[in-house]
């Protein structure tokens, strides 16, 4: 048996090439193979980002950074992994290496703050069904909204980023949308997400509705309902009323940079803010941020404690 704990980092996946963008768009489908419309529309949204995504060279740089984390405070206690949901190698891929280690104890991350049943809870519900059979504990951190590194690097680059728009400036957190029937159960994700909004807002001195609101982005194209507002309407919305002379986005919902912050956001929400006279500025992503990492590192030792 192997006494080190594993700490299993999950994330969303996304294709490293060109060529596998059809069996990831696949696999996001459920198999359901794209249509050929459907497919040169994503690859062109890849070629306008530069012809891939960097997510995995992000997500596998927060994985080192985690681990480098770890080690400084408990050294060879902890091995993390990548698990993805849509991409090599998946959680169920990783939980059964871990088994093959020997490894009796599993920490479980995702690399999103805010939790739903929809998106973390499917996360760790797949991890924990994959290490049953193994006899594998799987602790799983559910949320890290409010976690103070977080909030702090928020808060910091929207003040530096701020200062150098119009004073009359709106301020829009975001994050993906998800199906509204997910949250007419009684999902806490918009909670979730106003958490950390109202967090961030206050350590710089906004105040919601007159300063800030939250949009919603990157909604699935299905038949059923989004929840909104979607952020390209709000952007209409605030030209139309001349709420501001300027709209500065916080992509807090991601923590990576990757297509629906560098496609949705940087391309369509910037040409959408163009159009109507309106500057336009992001926040930076997390991505490997030391201390972000640290902090998670922390939430991680904390867990394999308990």
């Amino acid at each position: 048996m192997n006494n080190t704990t594993a700490v299993l980092l999950m994330a969303y996946g996304t294709p490293r090439s060109t060529e596998e963008i059809l069996p990831y768009y696949t696999d996001i489908r459920r198999g359901r193979v794209p249509t050929d419309e459907q497919l040169a529309d994503l690859t062109a949204r890849y070629d306008a980002i530069g012809g891939i995504s960097p997510l995995a060279a992000r997500t596998e740089a927060q994985r080192d950074a985690l681990q480098q984390a770890l080690n400084e405070r408990s050294p060879g206690e902890f091995h993390v992994q990548l698990g993805l949901k849509h991409a090599h190698p998946m959680i169920e891929e990783t939980v059964n290496d871990i088994a093959q280690q020997g490894i009796k104890k599993i920490i479980a991350i995702v690399l999103a703050p805010h939790f739903s049943s929809y998106s973390i809870g499917q996360y760790v519900g797949r991890a924990k069904a994959a290490a049953e059979p193994h006899n594998i504990e799987v602790i799983g951190i559910e949320s890290w909204a409010t976690e103070p590194a977080f909030v702090n690097f928020l808060a910091s680059d929207m003040a530096a980023k701020k200062a150098q728009l119009p004073a009359r400036t709106r301020v829009l957190f975001t994050a993906h949308s998800l199906p509204q029937r997910i949250i007419d159960g009684g999902d806490p994700y918009p909670h979730e997400l106003h958490a950390t909004a109202t967090a961030v807002a206050n350590s710089i001195g906004l105040r919601e509705g007159d300063d800030w609101a939250i949009a919603w982005q990157s909604a699935g194209r299905t038949p059923e309902p989004w929840i909104g507002p979607d952020i390209l309407d709000v952007i209409d919305d605030i030209a139309a009323n001349k709420q501001a002379d300027a709209v500065l986005v916080s992509a807090c919902g991601f923590v990576a940079d990757h297509l629906e912050v560098l496609y949705d956001l940087d391309i369509e929400a910037q040409h959408r803010a163009d159009s109507h006279g309106l500057a336009f500025a992001r926040t930076a992503c997390v991505n490997d941020n030391p201390l972000v990492m640290a902090a998670l590192a922390d939430r991680v030792i904390a867990a394999s404690a308990t």
